[in-house]
């Protein structure tokens, strides 16, 4: 059997040597806790801070500025649950925007918003996945506490105009977010030039273990803590600190900045001969987003008359691993959430497979997938009409 084919690197990367080298240490011989004061907390409390600093200069941001957190999620919920809350004794701002395509983590926050007596209200997206300019102007208004846009769409690889709904957002007194988990170490992110408020992260999106996290809070940004009970952090999230994870995760971020030019011209080129070889073999297959600007490692293709689930389990069968959609919907039947927002019929929403290149992607598995996945899906085809 051919090698195996990894192509889920939006759902989990592989954690990088020299990532796991720099948290070694802090397994070992380097345990303290940051906030003793004798020389093992000392030791722990110096590899915290300057890991704070290391991932707040890839992010154009002051060691202040970062928060570490457990995850994406926790982050995203810290952001607009954290800032809603700060706000809502501010006059009138009690809504919370962002639109039908984002990630679960994000959804959910303002579900809870909503539970506690704020206004959820979702933007307008086009077929491909952009947030409509019009719709924006509409619904972010001097009534809202909280914007979140997702800067690269973890489903379709689509791009926003963040620097634009930023813009708008301040201009409005609105405190603007973006999940940038998709987006970190694939599209050129500073804090100096676009003036988002909030900017989440997740480790394991670029090479760091699961578990880690960051959230970019901008100085002066209000903001209420969602756990209680500790000084850490200036009281923005007590808890004791996850040294090892924190120094992974700076490691992980300089190695991201630093080859992401060369790394997103590597992967666009694998990804435009993964679509144009299955396009010239499946013709009618749809390859969700595609006509916007896309990050270079996402694709999202149906075939119509096949089902993302058979699909999936006749690929992993030949050795490639993919996905439905977002990794934290897995073992879910119902359709991507992202397609229906985006008006994809309910057909070939279920018909959906998610490719996502990154580390382990070459050349040969490009082509082997494009050799198997039309093999498969005309399989699948003779298959449901048989």
């Amino acid at each position: 059997m051919p090698e195996p084919v990894y192509f889920d690197h939006a759902a989990t990367t592989p954690v990088r040597e020299e990532v796991f080298a720099a948290m070694q240490p802090f397994f070992g011989p380097r345990f303290g806790n940051p906030s003793s004061m004798h020389r093992w907390g000392r030791e722990a409390r110096t590899a915290l801070d300057e890991a704070r600093e290391r991932l707040g200069r890839c992010l154009g941001a002051s060691p202040d500025e970062i928060v570490f957190t457990s995850c994406g999620t926790e982050a995203d919920n810290m952001a607009l649950i954290g800032v809603w809350r700060a706000r809502r004794g501010e006059g009138s701002r009690n809504a919370a925007v962002s639109t039908p395509i984002e990630h679960k983590a994000v959804l959910g926050a303002l579900h809870e918003i909503a539970k506690e007596g704020g206004e959820e209200r979702l933007l307008m997206v086009d077929s491909a996945g952009r947030v409509d300019a019009s719709s924006f102007d509409a619904l972010v208004r001097d009534d809202t506490a909280v914007c979140s846009v997702m800067w690269v769409n973890n489903e379709l690889g689509t791009l926003q105009d963040v620097q634009t709904m930023a813009e708008r957002a301040r201009s409005r007194g609105v405190v603007f977010h973006t999940d940038a988990v998709q987006a970190f170490g694939k599209v050129d992110i500073d804090a100096r030039r676009t003036p988002f408020d909030l900017l989440s992260i997740s480790g394991h999106k670029i090479g760091a273990p699961k578990g880690i996290g960051a959230l970019f809070i901008r100085r002066g940004t209000p903001m209420e803590p969602l756990l209680f009970g500790g000084s850490q952090d200036r009281g923005r999230r007590p808890g004791t600190e996850n040294v090892a994870m924190a120094v992974g995760l700076a490691r992980a971020a300089e190695l991201a900045v630093a080859e992401r030019d060369e790394e997103c011209r590597r992967l666009q080129a694998l990804r435009d001969r993964l679509e144009s070889t299955i396009l010239a073999r499946v013709p009618d297959a749809v390859i969700h987003g595609r006509e916007a600007a896309r990050a270079p490692h996402i694709s999202n293709i149906s075939v119509p008359g096949t089902e993302s689930e058979s699909m999936l389990i006749a690929l992993d069968l030949r050795g490639v691993a993919c996905s439905a959609g977002s990794a934290c919907q897995s073992g879910s039947i119902t359709p991507s959430h992202v397609l229906e927002a985006i008006g994809v019929s309910t057909d070939v929403a279920k018909a959906a497979i998610r490719f996502s290149l990154g580390a382990l992607s070459t050349e040969a598995g490009v082509d082997r997938v494009a050799e198997v996945f039309p093999m498969l899906a005309e399989k699948a085809r003779r298959l449901a009409t048989a």
